[in-house]
């Protein structure tokens, strides 16, 4: 009765369903982009066969942004964050827009790969104003109900955007008019979130101090100078109220787990489950695969909202079942046990990140809450980053290790043990709003 009570609540609030309906339509667009970078970069017939392959494409997406990603943040605490939404959108759409153009006329080259990174990177920036701008537009006690829901009807509109944009990609010719087919459609809908974003308040996300700090630029070497202290003043702020610093590195081991997961899973599809000489084929399987990983997030999404009281202690019971999820795939490479394995720590992960998105939130003033979740995203992109390039090392081409999914398990028993000891709630500091 309390999360349908809780769900009344959410739809009743109009600030609420303005957001949440950009965040579907902007991840939907999401899932067709990122159909369009899979079969580029993992599933195209000269492409990404070996464990190495796989992880440098992670790395040339990734790494760069987990580097230069944070200096957007402190902006976040700056800047309208509404207007974040806005130009966020605009900008994918226009460089999505090039990018289809590119392919289709010149193919894969250094200027896709570019535009690649850029076009990622704006999308963590903009998660980021959408994480930190949700408290202000749904009262304290929704709180975590809205977390359970927003992130993962957002990752089922991706879902629902890779299976159309799939599905739409397989009705033309292979090759790079596909390819450039499926980025403009994925550029239409950012387009469309840009314009839904606009139904918001201009001042409405916050942040409540907008314009504290420098407004213009005063060279290079000061904005540098300046948002590098920004950075390292919220994180001070974050590690002295314990919960929020003690949750966001929780959630770093979750995405290195995931990280090495993912990879084995590309692997698994393309090199063990499928024929490696079918690409659709390997496409299909890592698809359908992701798409029973999403079945543990919808049962996240059910589970959570029951432990409203307590999100940290959710957090200990999401690593065990992650425990559980990296135990069971080191039985064997079977298409019954990656199953039951990835739908068992889509659970956990979602799980994990509903909590954790729940403790910063409410735990971290709005002073420092844009940058709170852009630390947040670095954590995020550099723990898949390292776990791509150590599961290089350490995983088959084919995927499976029954030795690695092992020091996993024990990993995560170790990692819920001791976050059991840190405190439930925060400690007093400044700016907690």
């Amino acid at each position: 009765m309390r999360v349908l009570e809780d769900l009344v609540g959410l739809a009743r609030t109009a600030g609420f369903r303005r957001l949440f309906t950009v965040r579907v339509v902007s991840q939907a667009g999401d899932g067709v982009f990122q159909v369009g970078l899979a079969t580029l970069f993992f599933f195209s017939p000269e492409r990404m066969t070996t464990a190495g392959g796989v992880a440098a494409a992670f790395a040339v997406l990734l790494l760069p942004f987990t580097v230069v990603g944070p200096f957007a943040g402190p902006l976040l605490d700056r800047w309208r964050r509404r207007q974040v939404l806005v130009a966020a959108n605009l900008v994918r759409m226009v460089l999505t827009g090039v990018l289809a153009a590119v392919i289709a006329t010149t193919g894969v080259n250094l200027v896709v790969y570019v535009l690649a990174l850029v076009i990622v990177g704006v999308n963590r920036f903009l998660l980021s104003a959408l994480s930190a701008g949700q408290p202000l537009v749904v009262p304290g006690p929704l709180l975590l109900t809205a977390n359970s829901l927003t992130p993962t009807l957002g990752a089922v509109a991706a879902v629902t955007g890779a299976a159309v944009g799939f599905v739409v990609g397989r009705a033309l010719p292979a090759g790079a008019v596909r390819n450039g087919w499926t980025l403009a459609a994925a550029a239409v809908l950012f387009g469309g979130a840009a314009v839904l974003a606009l139904r918001i308040g201009a001042d409405q996300l916050g942040p409540q101090r907008c314009g504290r700090g420098p407004s213009r630029w005063r060279g290079l070497a000061a904005n540098l100078a300046a948002t590098w202290n920004d950075l390292a003043a919220a994180g001070r702020y974050l590690v002295a109220r314990r919960t929020p610093g003690a949750a966001i590195a929780v959630m770093g081991v979750q995405r290195f787990v995931y990280g090495v997961n993912f990879l084995a899973l590309v692997l698994l599809s393309r090199n063990l489950l499928s024929d490696p000489a079918d690409v659709d084929a390997g496409l299909v399987t890592f698809a359908v695969l992701l798409g029973v990983s999403f079945v543990g997030n919808g049962l996240a999404v059910l589970v959570t909202p029951v432990v409203h009281s307590d999100p940290a202690r959710w957090v200990v019971g999401c690593l065990a079942l992650g425990a559980v999820a990296q135990g069971v795939l080191a039985t064997g490479p079977s298409w019954p046990v990656v199953a039951a394995s990835a739908v068992v720590l889509g659970a956990s992960v979602q799980g994990t990140k509903i909590a954790v998105d729940t403790i910063v939130q409410r735990d971290t003033g709005d002073l420092f809450r844009g940058r709170a979740f852009a630390l947040y995203d670095v954590t995020f992109n550099a723990a898949f980053v390292v776990a791509a390039g150590l599961a290089a090392l350490v995983l088959p081409d084919t995927g499976w290790s029954a030795p690695v999914f092992v020091v996993l398990t024990a990993g995560y028993v170790a990692v819920a043990l001791v976050y059991r000891t840190v405190p439930r709630f925060p400690a007093q500091s400044e700016g907690t709003g």
